[in-house]
């Protein structure tokens, strides 16, 4: 075991042991920071030393990328294969899958990339098992699909665990924290609402950071983890959910213990299918289409009618400034202004600018300059 994850292993022991309370919150903060630098410094290291692994490299493409996580047999290459009708090799052993595998499903009027990627093991962050680029593409993602089986749904954790180790926080808004480093004047504090961290508490956590001068903002309630994520400023935020793959291979009785236990766990019940057989396969389409939170835009030339066929596929909270880089690049150039029918405006063919954000099933008309 290398002297950095020794040192981990000894401070997550110690913050075991360490009861929280106002007299230990700032031991516990310092405590946390410290396992996070040693953490980033170990990835870090395995980033830099696992060189370029062929296949690994791999172009988003289509409305949005969603990539298979699990460990290896679970059943990955076969669930592409369904979704996709994309040949991706599978057999009944380990590692079946060597490289990214891209395939594109079409649902709903959407184009999403689904990613098989090798299987992921314990201790991936820190470049086991081709753990640096299997998590640099995870890092790319849209949608985490945290897939497992009947037979490991226990392990479950471990994944999740190797995704927080590679600063991957799923199912989370990232915080609002601004830290600006200064030259002089110490930590000044402004928060907005109410805040639960205290000025000694950030005093200590970047300290741990060799920061001690510094302006600090934050919005809203947030603990330590966030500040020390926002510290560290190089987390992504990605939306996840399980899914448990081979339950046509055991008994209503314990698929039922599976999706209690996973949903007492994680908070949301699990998709249960089977890639083999097709059991719910829709299911888990509609659960993709619906997490990466789609929504519809209908498209209306000037002095024409609208194009209620065929829909424009983009992400909630969408502008008009995305529409356009979506049609042309030099639609923001030659941008006059748009107007828009339906929900996001107060009234339909409402003038609209590029800062405007889109409700589904809007209608929308882009007036350029000639």
């Amino acid at each position: 075991m290398s002297s950095l994850e020794e040192q981990i292993r000894e401070i997550e022991d110690e913050l075991k042991n360490t009861k929280y309370n106002k007299a230990t919150s700032l031991h516990i903060g310092r405590l946390k920071a410290k396992i996070a630098k040693l953490k980033d410094e170990a990835v870090a290291r395995a980033m830099k030393s696992s060189g370029t692994g062929e296949g690994y490299s791999v172009k988003k493409s289509g409305d949005g990328t969603v990539v298979l996580v699990g460990f290896p047999s679970v059943g990955k290459s076969t669930l592409l294969n369904s979704l996709t009708g994309t040949k991706s090799e599978t057999g009944a052993y380990a590692f079946t899958t060597l490289t990214v595998v891209p395939g594109l499903m079409e649902y709903k009027g959407a184009k999403i990339q689904i990613l098989d990627i090798p299987g992921l093991i314990a201790g991936a962050a820190m470049g086991k098992g081709r753990g640096k680029e299997v998590i640099a593409v995870v890092r790319t993602a849209d949608l985490i699909i945290i897939l497992g089986d009947v037979f490991n749904d226990r392990h479950i954790d471990v994944l999740v665990k190797e995704l927080y180790d590679a600063g991957i926080r799923i199912n989370k808004p990232k915080p609002d924290i601004t830290i600006k480093k200064s030259g002089m004047g110490g930590i000044r504090l402004n928060t907005v609402g109410t805040a639960t961290l205290d000025l000694d508490e950030i005093r200590t956590i970047l300290a741990e950071n060799k920061i001690v001068n510094a302006d600090v903002l934050i919005r809203g309630n947030v603990d330590q983890e966030d500040f020390i994520d926002a510290m560290f400023g190089n987390r992504r935020y990605i939306p996840a959910f399980v899914a448990i793959n081979k339950v046509d291979l055991v008994d209503d009785q314990t698929r039922g213990e599976i999706e209690n236990h996973l949903t007492e766990q994680f908070g949301q019940p699990p998709i249960m299918i089977s890639a083999v057989s097709g059991y719910n396969i829709t299911g888990l389409k509609d659960a993709i289409y619906n997490h990466l939170g789609f929504i519809q835009i209908f498209l209306k030339p000037v002095g024409g009618p609208a194009d209620m066929e065929e829909p424009l596929i983009i992400r909630k909270d969408s502008t008009v400034e995305d529409v356009c880089n979506r049609l042309h690049r030099d639609f923001v150039d030659r941008f006059r202004y748009a107007k828009v029918w339906g929900d996001s405006v107060k009234h339909d063919a409402q003038r609209v600018g590029l800062p405007h954000v889109l409700a589904d099933g809007d209608i929308l008309t882009i007036v350029t300059k000639l």
